[in-house]
């Protein structure tokens, strides 16, 4: 995507730059804006989901989706796979109070999973395991964006994390098949980095309780062990709604 300066530079605006709000996502669940940041000389189109505008769930603590969405993020950079774009949970100078602040990709909305070149939905292996071990209940076909540079991301983690199985995703295509070998070694890694309670862990302490980032621990060497993308669970429903 850019380079660890330019990387560390978006991620210092995120925290610290002048948000204005430029409009709102009117078919989000949560009250999700799109803003203007400025800062030092970087200028960019920000995604902000403050926390008290989230709708409450049954099964999620009170807001805490604003929060998965920053733990998304740090996950997909522990990984090394570059997934998720930059973001961070903010508290300080916000518009509407405390919420994530995440990095707007250009893309076209019109194309999606559904409608993705076969050649691009191969490209989805990292993208199902991050699903598998983030545990993400809502993995719809419009939430995975390929930028102009053609870099594929995921976006909308709000309902991730839980210690319970929540896994509903549009993504199925590899069920059966090998993990390949490297991915399987990036999440053994992230498994005892977890278990060594290293930076990884430090990071995400403050935006997940204990309960899941131990449930998320024990994910990552499952998934690994086990050695082959899963079939959709037969006893719930293992598809999110709507689809797309």
């Amino acid at each position: 995507m850019t380079s660890p300066v330019e990387k560390n530079a978006i991620l210092t605006a995120l925290q610290k730059g002048k948000i204005i709000l430029q409009g709102q996502f009117l078919n989000s669940s949560n009250y999700t804006f799109l803003g203007l940041l400025e800062y030092e000389g970087v200028q960019a189109r920000v995604v902000y989901k403050p926390a008290r505008g989230e709708r409450p769930l049954w099964d999620f603590p009170p807001a805490t989706l604003a929060r998965r969405e920053a733990a998304a993020y740090l996950l997909s950079e522990a990984l090394g796979w570059e997934l998720v774009p930059p973001t961070v949970y903010r508290r300080q100078q916000m518009p509407a109070g405390a919420g994530s602040v995440q990095l707007f990709i250009e893309h076209d909305p019109e194309y999606h999973y559904f409608n993705f070149k076969p050649a691009d939905r191969q490209r989805l292996r990292p993208a199902v395991l991050f699903d598998l071990v983030v545990n993400n209940a809502d993995r719809k076909g419009g939430h995975i964006l390929i930028d102009p540079n053609d870099h594929l991301w995921l976006i909308d983690h709000g309902v991730c994390f839980h210690e319970e199985d929540k896994l509903r995703t549009v993504i199925w295509d590899f069920s059966g098949e090998a993990i390949p070998a490297g991915l399987r070694a990036d999440l053994q890694r992230l498994h005892q980095e977890l278990e060594a309670g290293g930076v990884v862990r430090q990071q995400l302490t403050g935006l997940l309780s204990r309960a899941e980032i131990s449930a998320l621990k024990e994910r990552s060497l499952r998934i690994a062990e086990a050695g082959v993308f899963p079939m959709p669970d037969q006893i719930r429903r293992p598809f999110p709604w709507p689809p797309v």
